[in-house]
């Protein structure tokens, strides 16, 4: 055993970084008294939406209700979406909340994203989106996604929830299908206080119906144009998420430098897929090895905390059991036994990377 500790993610110290200027930021709404759909909220979805390459952003609670209000605006009832089983459950929980079809489709080895191959074999003229997720902070291959949907007018829409910040090929994420979403969850590369969430387009009359959703339907007071719902972003996130926008590159190249010493470090384990027309943000550091469940057992003997995302496929978990089509998913049912995330976060210390490389060098 050892006394030395290496959380998985340790947010107090990005709040002993950061905390005067948030605590002040949150106060300035407190003071003004306004905390629903002001102006933090708008400054917030205008700076956003501008750095990813999108004309417009509307905020909302959560991720999953970006998700889930970016298919609604769609239409996807009784039809088709095309998205990776090797991803959070709540990607697959929007298509089916809508009545669509899940189609769980294979992932590329090392990167973790969705296999443009088996998204083309699967992609028809009843398929309504399909769903790139960049899962742990690397963008999909989106080109050949992008090309195959146009083909058959399928909507892409980005699952960027794990990539705020990558590029592709020089292009931001969210800026490279219809529509993008993210969540603004603690623990994301940008992530609020509590829920929250954003859907990004460029399309004006998806806009409008993402505006509309998230508060009843409507765009102008006690007048409903459709059944929508309650998912709005509040001012106090919205005011605190601003800063930390500003801090995200910043932020993002600190996970990269922890990433480096990772590949440069560590042994025995494979290491993530470096892609040169990609930036990675690192979101997670996913190792793999034939060994993975005693590797996390010996770490934890260290002191070292891991986790796995994701231990079990989304289509074979038991709310999914004869839910939806599915393709070969040889890729992502041979990686989830052998998937394991290391600590990553921008305040990782080197004697922290040090530890766990020591660690996994003595395993």
């Amino acid at each position: 055993m050892t006394t030395t500790e290496v959380p998985f993610l340790d947010l107090q110290r990005e709040f002993n970084e950061y905390g005067e200027e948030l605590i002040s930021r949150a106060q300035n709404v407190l003071r003004k008294g306004r905390f629903i759909l002001d102006e933090e909220v708008s400054k917030f979805e205008s700076k956003f939406s501008s750095y990813v390459g999108a004309k417009y952003g509307i905020g909302v609670n959560s991720g999953s209700d970006a998700l889930y209000l970016a298919l609604r605006a769609i239409g996807v009832e009784g039809k088709e979406v095309v998205l990776p089983s090797h991803t959070f459950i709540s990607t697959a929980d929007a298509v089916v909340r809508n009545g669509g079809i899940p189609v769980f489709v294979d992932i590329e080895p090392g990167r973790y994203t969705l296999d443009p191959d088996a998204v083309r074999e699967h992609v028809h003229e009843d398929t309504a989106a399909v769903i790139p997720v960049h899962l742990y902070g690397q963008p999909a291959e989106m080109d050949p996604i992008v090309e195959v949907a146009d083909e058959y007018n399928a909507t892409v829409v980005e699952d960027a929830s794990q990539a705020h910040g990558a590029r592709y090929r020089d292009e931001p994420v969210g800026s490279l299908g219809d529509m993008a979403v993210f969540s603004l969850y603690p623990t994301k590369n940008l992530g609020a206080y509590g829920d929250a969430g954003i859907a990004v387009t460029s399309d004006d009359k998806l806009a409008e119906h993402l505006r509309m959703a998230r508060e009843y339907g409507s765009l102008e007071r006690y007048r409903y144009e459709f059944v929508g719902t309650n998912s709005r972003l509040d001012e106090i996130q919205a005011a605190m998420l601003q800063y930390k926008l500003s801090r995200l590159d910043e932020l993002n190249e600190r996970r990269r430098e922890v990433a480096d010493s990772y590949e440069q470090t560590l042994n025995g384990v494979s290491t993530p897929s470096a892609v040169n027309h990609v930036d990675h943000v690192y979101h997670l550091y996913v190792v793999e090895t034939d060994e993975r469940d005693a590797l996390r057992a010996h770490l934890d003997d260290h002191g070292v905390d891991t986790l796995i995302h994701y231990p079990t496929p989304i289509h074979q978990q038991p709310s999914y059991e004869g839910v939806g089509v599915r393709g070969d998913l040889g890729v992502t049912e041979r990686v989830t036994d052998r998937i394991l995330s290391l600590p990553m976060h921008p305040w990782c210390r080197p004697e922290e990377v040090d530890h766990v490389a020591d660690a996994i060098r003595k395993f």
